[in-house]
């Protein structure tokens, strides 16, 4: 695993058009608390890996039950539209997003429950067990291109063709109050951790695709807890989008072969979520696919199951070396917050 270490704020140029992620959880609670679907994640104390990982405490905010659809994204896209039936701009409309999987089921099931379309534009990487969930919630499946970048180029020519509403978990030059309303759904779960939480944690390890869970979980922490916990990024290392940017100083597209963690496997970072965690992280570790796999073995052998996607947080904290343990703080005194973001993939 690398490990970049940064001083806070990191200086990342190209952002000043960007809006820093909400940190209003309390307006989406309020909507979230009105599905029938809602009901509070649970906060599990991971003894076992606990000890494995050399540390006091290790606490999973387990997502792979949120309101029925096997990850924390249900309240994100879902959530954008429930926001345009309160303003009476959903009846008739066609949402159209591209998706590693679990973006494109929150954007299905909202439209589905609120009497709008919606169409799933899919790599041709993304199991075809994705698209038949996609189906069943009453979704147009297409897919396009061998990477998430290829079908988001897709979704957004769609978009303009036909006049649909382009829904996206990223962030861009010109398009950011989807991306930026999703994301403030995200801050329901940080929200329930920061509640359920004995005592506030030392360490957070957020894993990141384009980096929206992690960009929004950040701010709320910081709002909660300030600058006391370590907050540490994790990204496959075949897609260091953040890192690399981070690194960089700017936006940068990441160049990599194709991640067995599929949902985050995105080459491209959201500025929303650049611009946030470039203020709020502390670190940026970068998972081998091995390590990714081992990390979801250990949480199965601990009762857990999820894909390598889901697990990455935790993986990163059990494969730390000794040296980067001492990098980032870490000892048998740490008090460790991970989500859990999704479940298995079949």
């Amino acid at each position: 695993m690398d490990v970049l270490k940064i001083a806070r704020p990191a200086l990342v140029s190209d952002l000043n058009d960007s809006p820093e992620p909400s940190v209003d959880a309390q307006r989406a609670q309020a909507l979230v608390e009105r599905c029938p679907l809602h009901a509070e994640t649970p906060l599990t104390d991971a003894k076992s890996l606990a000890t494995q990982a050399g540390i006091a405490q290790l606490w999973i905010k387990d997502e792979r039950n949120r309101m029925g659809l096997g990850s924390f994204k249900a309240l994100g896209a879902a959530y954008v539209i429930a926001c345009d039936k309160e303003k009476g701009e959903h009846e008739g409309r066609t949402y159209v997003a591209a998706s590693a999987g679990n973006h494109g089921l929150s954007v299905a099931a909202g439209a589905q429950a609120f009497g709008a379309a919606s169409v799933i534009y899919l790599a041709e990487s993304v199991p075809e067990s994705f698209a038949a969930r996609l189906r069943d919630h009453g979704a147009e499946v297409c897919r396009a291109g061998a990477t998430y970048e290829d079908s988001m180029a897709a979704a957004h020519q769609a978009a303009e063709e036909n006049g649909w509403a382009l829904l996206s978990d990223s962030s861009w030059p010109g398009y950011f109050d989807r991306p930026h309303r999703l994301m403030e759904g995200y801050l329901v779960l940080m929200a329930e951790a920061i509640r359920q939480m004995p005592t506030p944690p030392t360490h957070i390890f957020l894993q990141a695709g384009v980096g929206g869970l992690a960009g929004a979980c950040a701010a709320l922490a910081r709002k909660a807890w300030g600058d006391a916990p370590c907050i540490i990024v994790v990204e496959p290392d075949a897609a260091p989008a953040l890192h690399g940017s981070i690194k960089n100083g700017a936006p940068v597209e990441s160049n990599g072969p194709v991640s067995a963690m599929g949902r985050l496997d995105c080459k491209m970072p959201s500025l929303i979520a650049l611009k946030g965690l470039a203020r709020d992280a502390d670190a940026f570790a970068l998972l081998s696919e091995s390590e990714g796999e081992a990390g979801a073995k250990a949480l199965e052998d601990a009762g857990m199951t999820s894909a390598p996607s889901g697990a990455a947080g935790i993986a990163a904290l059990l494969s730390s070396t000794n040296a980067q343990k001492a990098k980032l703080g870490l000892d048998s005194n740490s008090v460790v917050l991970t989500i859990l973001s999704e479940g298995p993939e079949s």
